[in-house]
């Protein structure tokens, strides 16, 4: 049997310690999920949901659990299992909502950087919590027992040979269960097409949009196109913008005027997103909106204007703007 480790020796007993196998277990899949997600060989196959899932709705937590419960005995395996899952449901999203406060956004690298950075912190944290314990006091996952105690609960040794029957049923149902699920993964039926479409303000988050304008300034935006169609697309996008009046007697608003701002092509494959940076200049005093157009493959001529090309297009956003002369 290993030694005993006294309680309070703390970085000779981190160090000297061998890493628990739940532990590193953790570390091999997290390693795994972030080849899958950003290897090319790898990042189209089904493999990548495979492994990125229990990232998302399990590893967080149980992490987090086992930095807080190091000893054994604390919490039993059900609810060890089943607090993981539920705090990972709450810590993903929470990481998410912060980092939408951030510069860098809810993008994909500062989400696996974050979730990554907040995993490692917790397994070095409870690497170090049963570290200090003594041996005998740490929690350690029974691998082996736990495969011994399903199999003695489903094919008990003085079970009846109906029951013996009825429990391989139940397993070859779930294996099943476990192979559709797989398969569905792997073949997935062609969902919606459809194609995002956004603005991100300065910080590339959904805020800070410019309102209060000064004529000829330039202001940072980011535009965000996402192709869904399950198809090659060349996309157009059209910055316009417009001075528009509103009729109280009749409720509606018309455009008096539409000027070009940019326009800009791109091709994306299905699946694939992109953020495009533009600086936005509006001249004008009397402009009040900033119309963004995405047509999709088609784009009407120079003869479509006004309102008419607004609704030609694929998708369009707009944002209200007061702009003030220039100094």
């Amino acid at each position: 049997m290993p030694e005993k480790t006294p309680a309070g020796t703390i970085f000779s007993s981190f160090f000297e310690q061998e890493v628990p196998l739940d532990l590193t277990l953790v570390i091999v899949w997290l390693v795994v999920s972030i080849a899958a997600i950003y290897l090319p060989i790898l990042s189209g196959t089904p493999l990548r949901i495979v492994v990125s899932l229990p990232v998302l709705l399990f590893i967080p937590g149980y992490c987090l659990i086992a930095a807080l419960f190091p000893k054994e005995g604390d919490v039993d395996l059900a609810e060890r299992f089943l607090l993981s899952i539920g705090l990972s449901l709450a810590i993903v999203p929470l990481i998410g909502l912060g980092l939408n406060f951030t510069p860098w956004g809810i993008l994909l690298e500062p989400l696996v950087i974050s979730i990554t950075l907040f995993t490692w912190l917790m397994i070095v944290i409870a690497h170090y919590r049963r570290a200090i314990l003594p041996y005998e006091e740490r929690f350690r996952m029974p691998f082996s027992a736990i495969s011994g105690k399903i199999l003695n609960e489903l094919f008990p040794p003085n079970e009846s040979r109906v029951n013996r029957v009825l429990s391989f049923i139940l397993v070859l149902v779930v294996i099943v269960t476990i192979l559709t699920t797989a398969f569905v993964i792997a073949f997935p039926k062609e969902g919606e097409r459809f194609s995002e479409f956004y603005i991100l303000g300065e910080k590339q988050r959904s805020a800070d949009y410019p309102e209060n304008i000064i004529a000829g300034h330039p202001y940072p935006l980011y535009i965000g196109v996402g192709n869904h169609e399950h198809r090659n697309v060349t996309y157009t996008i059209e910055t316009w913008t417009l001075r528009t009046e509103f009729d109280t007697m009749t409720n509606t608003t018309s455009i008096q005027s539409m000027n070009l701002l940019d326009r800009q092509s791109l091709v994306l494959s299905h699946n694939e997103n992109k953020t495009i940076p533009t600086i936005l200049f509006v001249n004008n005093t009397g402009d009040n909106r900033v119309e963004f157009i995405l047509f999709n493959e088609t784009v009407p001529g120079p003869g479509v204007s006004g309102s008419d090309r607004i609704k030609a297009g694929y998708r369009d956003l707009h944002l209200g703007v007061t702009v003030q002369e220039g100094q």
